[in-house]
């Protein structure tokens, strides 16, 4: 059968890459919350802190009080069961969905990229029948089996995966990365002590090695796992690529995540053969055969498709340094690729200008909000913004004077260390942050890099 985007959409295939996929997931998001609840991180990132820095469009997203937070956690975990076993299914991915994505949506000091991927993958999984085999739901009658399913069901997921794959090596086309080796050559001479490999991560060259290999495997290994002549060799790459990536920098579950997920790009007689023994009976690999054409759906998917291709390109309407200004930064699969420090003193006026008082971030701020806003200008803005509401018609005292503020005004002096390059003037010391719009325009306030 010729490729076409009919095919690619409405070809016959069999279900049961799909059924391993939602089983696959359901556990990995069963360990991983169960994990994030057990090293106290509920407590610490949810019902700890006094503010929240909230994604733009998202500022009434809020953490419950008190345990509100962990009866969110309590029902993820039974949502990833019943995804797992398939009971329940569209309620419990739904649930899943909205629980996982509420979170991550609470505070973006939290953002990672594979948290995204989670909230991506558990979207799709709300509309893919990933319960219609080997699943509670059909034991008990609440769905009908079903042995194929359109081609757009697992296509889409290995999309959703190739993107990831694929603007990671996007990202990784900067001088930084290719010319510098930036910033694996600041963080590789931190793992001497590795066994076998460490005595090599001293040299320059190595951290140059490892630059240009991730960036060629990232942008070709997702195409290379569409071919069956090449589809182990790649699989085999992606493994020992995330077994070291995990051994040598702690990113939690995300290389484990993509080593499992990534299976879903194997040939469906390896599923079918699995399922075989699981179930104790014989099935056929489907021939290439056309679902019926659904228009309206198919719309919906490329318009899915075109969104997770622009995305991740964003930044490009900004001008500037994107490592400096970091706009179009978030959601666009830049996974380990700056090393940033930062510093803030922030600045408070009375309304009539007489008096300046300075603000201690840790007051109002855990140490990781603090971390994550000193680098990052929009949430520097937002702390900014916090902050004059929180001093509104107060009044403070300093050197014996009394001092009424009115409407305060707000000011930072703000230094970022890019690269190790030395730190420089992050944010226009002179701009009245407190009046400034915190919005997804072009942040003049914010200095250019030198």
């Amino acid at each position: 059968m010729t490729l076409s985007a009919q095919n690619i959409l409405w070809k016959k295939v069999n279900i049961e890459p799909l059924i391993w996929f939602r089983i696959v997931f359901g556990l990995l998001m069963l360990i991983s919350t169960i994990r994030f609840w057990y090293n106290g991180w509920i407590e610490s990132l949810f019902i700890t802190p006094k503010f929240f820095f909230t994604f733009y469009g998202f500022d009434w997203v809020k953490p419950l009080d008190g345990s509100g937070m962990y009866a969110v956690f309590i029902l993820m975990i039974l949502a990833a069961l019943f995804i797992t076993i398939g009971l329940f299914y569209r309620f419990s991915t739904i649930t899943f969905f909205v629980l996982f994505t509420y979170v991550e949506l609470i505070d973006k000091t939290n953002y990672l990229n594979h948290y995204y991927f989670v909230s991506l993958v558990a979207l799709l999984l709300c509309f893919l029948p990933a319960h219609r085999y080997f699943s509670l739901d059909v034991k008990f009658g609440l769905c009908r089996k079903q042995t194929y399913i359109p081609a757009w069901c697992l296509n889409i997921v290995k999309f959703q995966i190739g993107c990831v794959y694929f603007f990671a090596g996007v990202a990784k086309l900067n001088p930084h990365w290719l010319f510098e080796a930036q910033p694996l050559s600041n963080w590789l001479k931190h793992q001497t002590d590795l066994p076998m490999i460490g005595g090599f991560m001293k040299y320059d060259a190595t951290a140059f090695i490892y630059s240009w290999l991730g960036c060629i495997f990232d942008l070709s290994v997702a195409f290379f796992l569409l071919f069956r002549k090449t589809r182990l060799a790649a699989y085999l790459a992606i493994v020992i690529f995330h077994i070291i990536t995990g051994i040598m920098f702690p990113i939690g579950v995300f290389p484990l995540v993509m080593i499992a997920l990534t299976t879903v790009f194997f040939s469906p007689f390896w599923f079918v053969q699995l399922f075989d023994k699981l179930t104790r009976k014989e099935s056929k690999l489907l021939k290439e055969e056309a679902t019926t054409f659904n228009k309206s759906f198919a719309i919906l998917i490329w318009v899915y498709v075109v969104i997770q291709l622009l995305v991740p390109m964003r930044y490009l309407l900004y001008p500037g340094k994107l490592f400096w200004t970091e706009q179009g930064f978030r959601f666009s699969w830049r996974v380990m690729l700056i090393e940033k420090v930062g510093n803030t003193t922030f600045f408070i006026e009375p309304e009539n200008g007489k008096g300046r008082k300075i603000v201690e971030p840790s007051n109002y701020l855990t140490p990781q909000q603090i971390k994550q806003m000193s680098t990052q200008p929009d949430m520097i803005l937002q702390f900014a913004h916090y902050l004059r509401d929180q001093f509104e018609n107060q009044r403070f005292e300093e050197n014996g004077e009394i001092y009424e503020m009115g409407s305060p005004k707000v000011f930072v002096e703000a230094y970022a260390n890019l690269f190790n390059n030395g730190s420089k003037l992050l944010i226009d010391p002179e701009a009245y942050l407190s009046e400034l719009k915190y919005n997804l325009s072009h942040r003049s306030w914010i200095t250019e890099y030198e």
